[in-house]
């Protein structure tokens, strides 16, 4: 693979561990300042989210019409900006959403270089770094945030405002080559026809739905983490439960790790194993009443997810780069994945505001993603044979 991939991967290390940072930190201020209302961490979840939703018709044809890596340092500026609102207490709410808006313009241009940089027989390979790097700067992200932030809100803002910048001067390394030059006419409209024609195929319908499920699964069970574990573990701080959740990311860089040489993208359809297994171990952790045990759960589910994420990104980005173009395809991925994230989060909030247990929460998430997971993989051919035939 291409020697970029080096910069590439500490540049986005440092900016997702940013994003992780200053979560766990607006967390924590909520918390410190007053006793939040059930649905504010939600919302907090919410408005991040619907940035990639609002933005995705633009955000992918910007990363395809100038250079992915100029895209990138606008994207951690922006980011820095949101933090730097939250340091002059403008609402979390408000400063969270530019945060978002930063990340979504972010995505397309950080996962659409993959296929610049990799080629078809280094995608995997390049998604499984990415997706390991990225796993545990969310990791390190939220343990050394929370810990930070339960010294000093200040400080942490402050850390996760330079660390964009570093992370944007690290871009500078990156080649500066253009996709394809602008289409003519509303970015709306063309969105929306590149979804139906990406959508016609089986292999590209099964990666974008396929990411929807896994993200707004992983929200989901994120969201309830924060209810489930002083419920049931007696865990009552942000850095306990951004320590329990390090488990779930340990998981996913080993499943990131392991799955090159089991999930080529030859054999997609594998890729529905790990997805049920991921399921029934969300249900297996709605029993489990100890740290330890629910420490193992997690890792086991994040071990799962890591295996059926990679081998799906990589999918979609190669297609993408064949047809609309990368970023466009990531846009495209990350504006049915935030929706999707956007109605697991708003519908476990309405059920919480109803005082649903996150118990039977956790329950009923693991049985609609083994239900969505059968009928996503339905209709999806056995790729290696349909490649044998050819």
């Amino acid at each position: 693979m291409s020697k970029y991939i080096y910069p590439l991967l500490i540049a986005q290390f440092l900016s997702a561990f940013a994003d992780n940072a200053i979560l766990f930190t607006v967390i924590a201020l909520v918390m410190q300042t007053a006793e939040p209302a059930s649905w504010y961490i939600p919302a907090l979840q919410s408005v991040f989210l619907i940035a990639f939703v609002v933005l995705a018709p633009w955000v992918g044809a910007f990363a395809d019409n100038y250079a992915k890596s100029r895209v990138l340092i606008v994207a951690n500026i922006i980011k820095a900006a949101g933090a730097g609102l939250l340091l002059i207490n403008i609402e979390p709410l408000i400063a969270y959403c530019l945060v978002g808006v930063g990340a979504a313009l972010y995505s397309p241009a950080k996962y659409g270089i993959l296929p610049e940089l990799a080629g078809h027989n280094g995608l995997v390979k390049a998604n499984s770094w990415i997706e390991g790097s990225t796993i545990l700067a969310i990791l390190t992200g939220m343990v050394v945030g929370a810990k930070v932030a339960d010294y000093s809100i200040t400080w942490a803002l402050l850390g996760t405002v330079v660390l964009y910048l570093i992370s944007a001067a690290t871009t500078l390394f990156l080649p500066t080559n253009i996709s394809r030059k602008p289409a003519p006419g509303s970015k709306v409209v063309l969105f929306f026809q590149e979804v139906g024609s990406f959508l016609a195929l089986p292999r590209s319908r099964f990666a974008v739905l396929g990411s929807s499920l896994f993200w707004a699964t992983a929200a989901c069970v994120r969201v309830i983490i924060i209810a489930w574990a002083p419920l049931v573990l007696m865990s009552h701080n942000a850095s306990d439960i951004a320590n329990l959740t390090l488990f779930l990311a340990l998981g996913i860089i080993a499943g990131s790790a392991l799955v090159p040489r089991l999930i080529p993208l030859e054999h997609l359809r594998r890729a529905r194993i790990p997805a049920y297994l991921m399921a029934l171990l969300i249900m297996c952790l709605s029993f489990t009443e100890a740290v330890w045990p629910a420490r193992m759960v997690l890792f086991l589910m994040g071990t799962a997810g890591g295996m059926f994420i990679v081998p799906i990104n990589a999918a979609l980005q190669e297609i993408g780069q064949q047809s609309i173009g990368s970023g466009g395809a990531v846009a495209m991925q990350n504006f049915f994945q935030n929706v999707a994230m956007l109605l697991s989060v708003g519908t476990y909030t309405f059920a919480a505001s109803q005082q649903v247990s996150p118990i039977a929460a956790l329950l009923t998430l693991g049985g609609l993603m083994w239900l969505s997971t059968f009928l996503v993989v339905l209709r999806l051919p056995d790729i290696s044979s349909a490649t044998a035939r050819k």
